[in-house]
């Protein structure tokens, strides 16, 4: 397992590109949360196994809108058998 934090930038900043990329996670498998930040751009964390998340990271790469993923951090993480992907509150 590993988690993994994104920042993404571009014509992201819609309450559609968040449910988007929550039903994409859903489908893909993590779980995690996305959120608006005040900069306009979108920050997500997501768990899952690494090739999991590299589908989150390409599906959030192009996007419904035209996005591009300025940062990714991810770590290691013991299992938490966390389900579902939230979309929370802007930042």
């Amino acid at each position: 397992m590993e988690r993994i934090r994104l920042l993404i930038t571009g014509r992201v900043q819609a309450v559609g590109y968040r449910f988007a990329m929550c039903q994409a996670a859903e489908e893909i498998g993590v779980s995690g949360w996305v959120r608006n930040r005040a900069d306009g751009s979108v920050e997500a964390e997501a768990e899952g196994d690494q090739k999991r998340l590299a589908d989150l990271v390409a599906w959030a790469h192009h996007g419904p809108r035209w996005a591009r993923v300025d940062a990714v951090r991810s770590e290691p993480v013991p299992p938490t058998g966390g389900t579902g992907f939230d979309v929370l509150p802007d930042a």
